[in-house]
């Protein structure tokens, strides 16, 4: 609490010179302080406002890309295994020099799909090699010639699969030339792949 004489003596209401000697010191000092501040120019709310509007673009945008701000970034337990394997699929098959086309193993070949489905809104492959999953080997048609094509590095060996069209019509590859029975009867048949290790030429 500030002494009332003190305060008398700020507020105008008495002489500074009769004040103790120790009130005088603090009188001089706060009076100082009081000079200081009134020298200081005063801006409204208002006024800063209309000044921050009334900058330049330029310094507009440099003070909003300066200023320090905070972010969470939350992403379900899902989506971050997603991320994760994306990552890892990606950071794992070296990529081919030309094609992006990842290179093959030892073990390993390129299988390279083709078929012709005109019209087809979508084609993909499934097989053994990905457990007959939907998604995971999607064919393309840049040239919107109904020539669907793509590759992927498989293991070296046999194995089956077949197209899906439209996401609901199986088709065998007509092309395969060779064929095994799926299993369920009815002389369904699946195409036969034969993957080569990369060093002795493509699948076939």
């Amino acid at each position: 609490m500030i002494d009332p004489r003190l305060q008398q003596a700020l507020d105008g209401e008495r002489d500074p010179a009769t004040l103790p000697a120790e009130l005088r010191e603090a009188y001089a000092r706060l009076a100082g302080a009081v000079r200081m501040l009134a020298a200081v120019p005063r801006l409204s709310v208002a006024d800063r406002v209309m000044a921050e509007i009334q900058g330049s673009p330029s310094r507009r945008v440099m003070r909003w890309w300066t200023r320090p701000r905070d972010f969470t970034v939350r992403l379900r337990p899902a989506w971050t295994l997603a991320i994760a394997a994306v990552l890892g699929a990606v950071l794992l098959l070296p990529m081919g020099p030309d094609s992006g086309t990842p290179l093959p193993g030892a073990s390993e070949g390129v299988a390279q799909f083709v078929g012709h489905f005109p019209g087809a809104r979508s084609v993909e492959v499934v097989g053994s090699f990905n457990d007959w999953s939907r998604g995971a080997l999607a064919l393309r048609d840049e040239n919107h010639d109904g020539i669907w094509h793509g590759a992927a590095v498989l293991p070296a060996g046999q194995h089956e699969y077949m197209f899906v069209v439209d996401g609901d019509r199986w088709v065998a590859d007509p092309l395969a030339g060779r064929y095994v029975d799926d299993g369920f009867g009815a002389g369904r048949e699946n195409a036969l792949l034969i993957v080569r290790p990369a060093g002795e030429g493509n699948a076939r």
